[in-house]
């Protein structure tokens, strides 16, 4: 007799079956896991959030009530269902067996579940742990970040998962700087610490989860490549000058003929005269500074055929 066909009765018939659930257990009574006499429930149940988990009793014919509980929650006597949770139905029923299942298991399912039968006015109790596993998930993770050469940087990658996931951090450039923690810490950052950093949140219960952090280093421009260059006259002399910098520098120079283009800037003499020999700067500026190289055009001896 379910709960709807009790309370469809005198009130009477709900305090008798009431009465009789009660009785199947009663306080005091200990609880015998792994008892070699039945009830006999099953060690306990590991499965993965969102499968679903299968909770089983071993009994015999002396067995003359039988019910699943959820700690103190009752969610089956015998064939009739009390939970109200459409995910929990029973499997079996049987002089041997009597078993549950509950579908699309969450963390809130996790805990003990108690099988309890009646026998020769005996009860007995036998109890199972539901452990529920979560895949790593990444639940909070710094933003891009622009920052200042000489600047310290903390990158926060926080993650949840059961069992707890661990947390690593690692430098995308192929450099070593591995830190196995939610926080990863530089202090000083420099410009060969610019680029890709990778958490990656690890629990062995599914494929890592894994999730990237653009630090950008900016820092003032410096002269990378500045070369002296000899032409003949009437020919064509190039100089150029090659500035890194983050953000990029811009090249200050008035002369004809200067073209820029990322890092490089030239300038071109189409047909080299005497006058354009001499020496030529080259100044790249960006927001966090300023740099300058001389670079000398001087004139080249021409190859007699």
């Amino acid at each position: 007799m379910g709960v709807g066909g009790c309370l469809a009765l005198p009130w009477r018939c709900l305090v008798v079956l009431c009465l009789r659930l009660l009785f199947l257990v009663p306080a005091g009574v200990p609880v015998r896991s792994g008892d070699a006499t039945f009830p006999k429930a099953m060690d306990n149940v590991t499965v993965r959030q969102g499968e679903s988990a299968t909770l089983r009793c071993t009994v015999d014919e002396r067995v003359t009530r039988v019910a699943w509980l959820n700690r103190s929650t009752i969610l089956y006597a015998g064939n009739d269902k009390w939970s109200i949770d459409n995910r929990v139905v029973i499997l079996s029923n049987t002089k041997t067996q009597y078993s549950i299942k509950i579908h699309n298991v969450d963390i809130y399912d996790e805990g003990p579940y108690t099988c309890s039968v009646q026998t020769d006015n005996h009860p007995k109790t036998s109890r199972v742990h539901l452990i529920v596993q979560v895949p790593p998930q990444i639940v909070n993770i710094s933003s891009d970040i622009t920052v200042n050469e000489g600047s310290s940087v903390t990158l926060m990658c926080l993650a949840f998962g059961r069992p707890e996931p661990t947390v690593t951090w690692r430098h995308l450039s192929g450099k070593t700087f591995v830190s196995e923690d939610e926080y990863l810490e530089i202090t000083g950052i420099t410009r060969e610490q610019s680029g890709e950093y990778e958490c990656s949140a690890v629990n062995d219960v599914a494929v890592p989860d894994v999730r990237k952090v653009k630090v950008t280093v900016n820092y003032p421009p410096y002269i990378s490549n500045a070369k002296n260059t000899g032409a003949s006259v009437g020919q064509k002399g190039i100089l150029q000058c090659e500035a890194s910098a983050v953000p990029v520098a811009e090249f200050q120079c008035h002369s004809l003929g200067v073209t820029s283009k990322g890092r490089l800037s030239t300038l071109t003499f189409f047909n080299v005269s005497e006058k354009d020999y001499g020496n030529y700067t080259c100044v790249a500026t960006n927001q966090l500074g300023n740099t300058n190289a001389s670079i000398i055009l001087y004139g080249a001896k021409q190859h007699k055929p």
